[in-house]
């Protein structure tokens, strides 16, 4: 795709994404279900409330979290060379899961307090799976750090279903799965401010060295000779990106799927380049789920958890793409 065209498209994407979440702004339950009429905001004071001080912030939340997830999922599936990687393979998501677990059983069930404790975790599980893989004397770096991925996955879930095991089955245990299925019912504008710094790091720094994305994408001996400062730059991408994840993971709970099928889609539209799809991941995850998180109010009354719709869909996306066009997994020689 040419450079005037990829422009093109993409403003329109960008465009595209803006009247989305405009329109969402008016999508939700009251005064009548899906729809509340524009004029009723300078009418009716609820209104003006529910839409700055619940919708806004939930809205800006979701379109940071797919942002978040589809750039680490399109960065981690071409350091990783492999396109079934997502943004908890590492065990980031399992990591937070087990801290917002172990901060509404142990610690404190104050959201701020949920949010620490999830991302100091997921950070931890992130380190865990690095340290480990130093230790790993068997393949090359990429598989050394998958396998020691599913390794701390394994142990944070397992850490994870013994804490749902002693919980109180009438007071903590409803808290802790349901958050555990993904959620942004409870989101506020102190929420959205934790996560930004977060959130805002990783994109610019992603957006900045996209170029080098594909560099990184390359065996290493074929990424030295070109120049890429192998080591620094996987842990400067690793660090920022999956230090946003695990921050947006800690208010949203575990959303699957989001951040291993939107980079495929982009890559579909946009080509295989870095410089292109990812920035395109981003508009298109954010999108994504925004729209998803629409569904999850507005379809019933009682609110659907994100995660089980961004699976849902996702899964049906990832069928539909394998069918149609195939997904070759990239081994190197």
């Amino acid at each position: 795709m040419r450079k005037k065209e990829f422009s093109r498209i993409f403003g329109l994407l960008g465009l595209g994404i803006l009247i989305l979440l405009l329109g969402s702004v008016f999508i939700g339950r009251y005064p009548e279900p899906y729809w509340m009429p524009p004029g009723l905001l300078s009418k009716d004071q609820l209104a003006r409330q529910l839409v700055l001080n619940l919708r806004l912030p939930r809205l800006l939340t979701a379109f940071l979290l797919g942002m978040i997830l589809s750039a680490t999922g399109a960065v981690l599936q071409m350091i990783f060379r492999n396109p079934l990687v997502e943004p908890g393979f590492l065990g980031v998501s399992q990591g937070a899961a087990f801290g917002a677990a172990v901060s509404i059983l142990w610690l404190h069930r104050h959201p701020l307090v949920i949010e620490l404790s999830a991302t100091f975790f997921g950070l931890l599980a992130l380190i865990t799976s690095y340290l480990l893989s130093t230790r790993i004397r068997y393949g090359g770096w990429v598989l050394r750090l998958i396998l020691s991925g599913v390794a701390v996955s394994a142990l944070f879930s397992a850490g994870v279903g013994v804490l749902k095991y002693i919980a109180d089955p009438l007071t903590e245990l409803p808290e802790l799965t349901f958050w555990l299925l993904g959620g942004l019912y409870s989101v506020t504008w102190r929420d959205l401010l934790f996560v930004l710094p977060f959130a805002l790091t990783g994109i610019v720094v992603v957006y900045a060295m996209r170029w080098r994305v594909n560099l990184l994408s390359l065996n290493d001996d074929a990424a030295f000779s070109l120049g890429a400062s192998l080591t620094r730059e996987r842990v400067i991408l690793l660090l920022v990106t999956i230090s946003a994840t695990a921050a947006l993971t800690a208010i949203s709970g575990v959303i699957g799927w989001v951040g291993l099928i939107i980079p495929h889609i982009s890559r579909r539209l946009f080509g295989a380049s870095a410089e292109k799809s990812i920035p395109a991941a981003m508009l298109l995850g954010g999108g994504f789920t925004v729209i998803a998180d629409d569904l999850a109010r507005t379809l019933l009354a009682g609110e659907i958890p994100l995660g089980i719709l961004t699976s849902a869909i996702g899964a049906g996306l990832f069928i539909y793409l394998m069918i149609s066009m195939g997904i070759k997994v990239r081994r190197d020689g």
